[in-house]
């Protein structure tokens, strides 16, 4: 029997499906107690309580600071005059912090040594049914929201100074609170904000742009996993960051977890949720250890469209930083924003936009086929990337790519392209057609680097030698000599 508190991705689920208007057997059973779990809270009793955790015990909790008693302030050692942050869990199924909690405590104080870190324990509420937790995220909001304006008029402390952090439903919480408060804090950064109960909710119910000066957003599980939408798939902020599209993050093994999905059930998917889900929080603290190499993202109309390399310029801030460093962009509506990481931190990666001129010798046209590249340049080498090229190839096509590496390998100095197999069905079925060998020439790639903004231009090194089913060919920096005519003469001469 599957513990709906121990199975994470039983209640999300659950939660997603009743919003689509699906009747499932274990939902009475699992929502049967929520009528009582509901009720007023008893007068007095605080949902929240405040520890400021410090910097040499990051997951400890030895120091409250209490609304309406100043003294806990000075015991507590708060600095009115630095930055002060206050870190929002999520939903728990356990009644216990979560590790990452205390990596994130240790990362802000690691970046910013003055600064006063405070975790929001709202655990009572959280570890019931998520329906419930969910439910209660607007009086915890408002109880957060309180507490803010009780330290501005206590402390005098400027409410720019004010970082909420808050993951999953702890990102709604921070949203509420931000509301409440009388005038805007200056930031709130939701970490994959929930989805179930808040997609498509009235703003004043949920995360959004209104909450604080700068509202910043990473999704890491949101879009259409398995039909449900765990973090929110709207965007909800300023700037909504949505890495390797927002749906699957490389290293969580979604995969593997589906192999196993009819042999353990729901509990299979149980690592991969919390993989996906919690990839926000790990995002950030990588923003905070490593920000001097943080990941850049790009604005750009749909993951579609980024998948292809088209949205790699920076002009107009269509550019920002993710995590921490993230900046004000002064617009009316919210800026979507894509990027790619690596599987672990630091998960920076490099991008790269390639267009190719695809030509050949026939009118015939080819789809689907995979084209290596491999990048050389003055810090090292990136070999064997793989291009899938979907669309029609006829006799004169341009096609943009996304390429990214792992390593910085410095200024480009050569690549070399080839079709991943002489044996494809390319190869095959082009006789089939017209009697001749195939050939798919390239003589030039365009390339525009995202982390450095730099375009290059690079060239055959062998004119005569340019058709890819026959050839490795290498591409050098173009010589100011060579010009779109000589090249298109050259090539009508073979």
């Amino acid at each position: 029997m599957i513990r709906p508190f121990k199975c994470l991705f039983c209640v999300f689920c659950l939660a997603a499906l009743e919003l689509r208007g699906y009747t499932l057997s274990l939902h009475d059973n699992i929502l049967e107690p929520l009528n009582s779990l509901l009720l007023q809270r008893e007068p007095g009793k605080a949902y929240s309580k405040f520890s400021l955790r410090k910097p040499s015990l990051p997951d400890e909790d030895i120091c409250y600071i209490v609304p309406g008693k100043s003294e806990t302030l000075h015991n507590c050692n708060f600095n009115s005059t630095a930055k002060t942050f206050l870190v929002i869990h999520g939903w728990m199924v356990s009644g216990l912090f979560e590790s990452w909690v205390a990596k994130l405590v240790a990362a802000l104080y690691d970046r910013e040594k003055d600064a006063n870190v405070l975790v929001v324990d709202w655990l009572d509420i959280a570890q019931n049914h998520y329906a419930v937790a969910a439910h209660k995220t607007q009086e915890v909001g408002q109880e957060v929201g309180h507490f803010i304006e009780w330290i501005e008029e206590t402390t005098n402390i400027p409410l720019e100074k004010i970082h909420l952090i808050g993951y999953s439903l702890g990102a709604h919480v921070a949203g509420i609170a931000g509301s409440s408060a009388t005038k805007k804090v200056g930031r709130i950064t939701g970490l994959d904000p929930a989805g179930p109960y808040f997609e498509g909710v009235h703003a004043h119910r949920r995360l959004s742009p209104d909450d604080a000066h700068l509202v910043d957003v990473l999704h890491t599980f949101s879009g259409g996993t398995l039909g449900l939408s765990i973090g929110i798939e709207q965007p909800v902020g300023h700037v909504d960051i949505y890495p390797n599209g927002g749906s699957f993050q490389p290293g969580c093994n979604l995969r593997g977890a589906l192999e196993n999905l009819g042999y353990y059930g729901l509990l299979a998917m149980n690592d991969v949720i919390k993989c996906e889900h919690e990839r926000s929080v790990h995002l950030f603290i990588d923003s905070l250890l490593n920000g001097a190499e943080a990941s850049k993202a790009y604005s750009c109309g749909s993951n579609m469209m980024f998948e292809r390399g088209v949205c790699l310029r920076c002009h107009k801030n269509r550019c920002n930083t993710v995590g921490y460093d993230a900046r004000t962009v002064h617009k009316p509506h919210s800026m979507k924003m894509f990027t790619k990481t690596r599987a672990s931190m630091p998960f920076r990666v490099h991008h790269y936009q390639l267009k190719m001129h695809f030509t050949t010798k026939t009118y015939q046209s080819v789809t689907e086929f995979m084209v290596t590249v491999s990048l050389y340049g003055s810090n090292g080498n990136a070999e064997n990337l793989h291009l899938n090229v979907n669309g029609e190839i006829g006799t004169s096509t341009t096609h943009s790519f996304l390429l990214v590496t792992e390593e910085d390998i410095g200024e480009l100095l050569m690549l070399k392209l080839k079709v991943e197999d002489s044996s494809s069905l390319l190869n095959m079925m082009w006789p089939w057609w017209n009697g001749d060998s195939p050939e798919l020439h390239v003589q030039k790639i365009s390339i525009w680097i995202g982390e450095t903004q730099k375009k290059m231009i690079f060239c055959s090194k062998d004119l005569q030698n340019t058709n890819l089913q026959k050839f490795e060919v290498i591409f050098v920096k173009c010589k100011s000599t060579w010009n779109r005519s000589s090249l298109r003469c050259k090539y009508r001469g073979q």
